[in-house]
């Protein structure tokens, strides 16, 4: 199961046509750091909000200690996405709030470096994590959600076969505030009769 029972963060690579995905690294801190830095005013609408050192060395070391222990409970399962052709760092994906027992259920969510952004490189991403999911972890259900005004991140979550279900009212603080969330979820059985292949939705 790709060694997940490591002590240390796992050997885990997932390929896709034009990116790929593997568990942050140490030696990722300065690529995060920059790409983080450049793309700041791109993202701070969509996330929480940012602390004064968001984008430093510090706030990597912590989400990498962070990453470490989720990915060794197995409670979640953070991804960098890099392009094939450079290797560049382009983003990032997690499977987060992984529930076991009668639910087998989690949280996809994700994040694209503005350079990178509207060139199809999450909705590779996206499928690749699923294909971990389902294939890798067994989950029946994986969850997601979006700013109602975030259009980009609805039409990707459509796109790689998620189901629109509905509205959680101020589901998420988002941007310092408490925002109503489009809820979405994909199942096991929908991902495994697009054989993993992403809806032709324009």
């Amino acid at each position: 199961m790709f060694g997940i029972l490591s002590s240390r963060m796992p050997t885990v690579r997932i390929d896709g046509s034009t990116v790929y995905v593997r568990p942050p690294k140490k030696r990722d801190r300065a690529e995060w750091v920059h790409l983080r830095q450049l793309s700041r005013e791109f993202l701070v609408p969509w996330e929480p909000a940012w602390p004064p050192d968001a984008a430093t060395t510090a706030a990597f070391n912590r989400r990498y200690r962070r990453f470490c222990l989720d990915w060794q409970s197995r409670s979640s399962f953070a991804f960098f996405i890099f392009e094939q052709s450079s290797d560049a760092l382009t983003g990032g994906i997690t499977l987060s709030n992984v529930r076991r027992g009668v639910a087998q259920c989690g949280n996809i969510g994700y994040w694209m470096g503005e350079p990178f952004a509207g060139q199809g490189y999450m909705s590779e991403a996206v499928s690749l994590v699923l294909s971990f999911s389902f294939d890798t972890l067994g989950l029946h259900r994986v969850e997601a959600a979006c700013l109602p005004h975030n259009d980009a991140s609805r039409h990707l979550l459509l796109k790689t076969g998620f189901h629109e279900e509905g509205i959680a009212r101020r589901y998420l603080r988002i941007n310092g505030r408490w925002q109503d969330h489009v809820t979405h979820a994909i199942l096991r059985d929908d991902f495994k009769k697009s054989n993993g292949r992403l809806p032709d939705l324009q």
